[in-house]
Parts: C-alpha cells; structure tokens; sequence
C-alpha cells in the first residue's frame, strides 16, 4: 500500500466542506510526523482524533530526515518547521507529499518530491471513480464558497465548467 506524507491545510480545507472522509477513500495511506499533528491539527476540537480514527498515520521521523528538515528550513525560509519535516519525510521516503501551503509546494517541485494540492487529491478521488460527478461538483463549489481555505477559485471553476461541458455530450 502506498504512503503519502501530508501537511495540515489538507485536512483542515476537507474539513471546511464537511468531507473528511474522501481522501482516506483512496487505497493508500496517510502519515504526518506525530508533533505536527498534536501543535497544528488542535482546532477545530475533534478534528484530530476524527482524522486519527479514519486512518491517518503519526509518524516519528528518522535522524535522517531531521538533518534534511534543518537544511529544507534554511533553503526555503517560507517554509515552516513542521511543512518541511513533512517534505523530508515524502523526500526522503520517496512518496508523495500533499499539501495546501504554496511555499511548500513550491519547496516540494525544487526538491523534485511528487505533490499535489487539495485539488489534486479531490480530482484523483474523482478519477478513481471513488464518488461521482455530483460530489465532485458539490465539492468544488463548496470550496469555493468557503474562500477562507484560499483555494485557486479559477481551478475550481475550470473544473466545474469542464464537468458540465462533459456531462452535456453524455
């Protein structure tokens, strides 16, 4: 089964729209260093043990990827602590890393780390046929809609208008 080293915008932006439990309907799973997880993921109350209970795996990192932490940390200063102790576990495992922060997105693509965003995820979810195009749909418009998970509204809405255009040539 493969492993996937994520952050914690990911779940907070599947949490906003009430659909925690799409990603853990993917065929992998999920793993976060343990201390992020109790220091990011303490609002809102539940969330933790909700995502603890569906799957999500705490991870303790290796010495290895401790030292690959700092020197991440010092290359990319937009960089939290905790995002970069999640790109150097996708680093140094050679999974892939899924985030909602640009800076480690962007961190990830220089590192040459596989990524994907919320986005990504919602559309692999789709592409796997795990929900249908209704979900899909309702998905993107709620993240739309709650515009405080700073989600690119122009991918959404492409995604949207690419499902309706698609659905009419039914």
């Amino acid at each position: 089964m493969e492993y996937i080293s994520s952050d914690a915008n990911i779940w907070f932006d599947f949490d906003a729209i009430s659909s925690l439990d799409l990603p853990f309907l993917l065929p992998c799973k999920f793993i976060m260093y343990r201390e992020a997880l109790r220091e990011e993921i303490v609002y809102p109350t539940g969330l933790l043990s909700e995502l603890l209970n569906r799957g999500l795996i705490a991870v303790e990192i290796t010495t290895e990827e401790f030292y690959l932490a700092e020197a991440l940390r010092i290359r990319y200063r937009r960089v939290s602590v905790y995002d970069a102790i999640a790109l150097s576990i996708a680093k140094n495992r050679g999974i892939l890393l899924i985030t909602g922060d640009n800076a480690l997105r962007q961190a990830a693509i220089k590192e040459c780390v596989d990524v994907k965003g919320t986005i990504g995820l919602l559309d692999s979810i789709y592409e796997q046929h795990l929900i249908d195009r209704k979900r899909y749909v309702a998905c993107l418009e709620q993240f739309i809609k709650h515009n405080e998970r700073r989600l690119p509204v122009d991918e959404l809405e492409k995604r949207i208008r690419k499902e309706g255009d698609e659905h009419e040539n039914d």
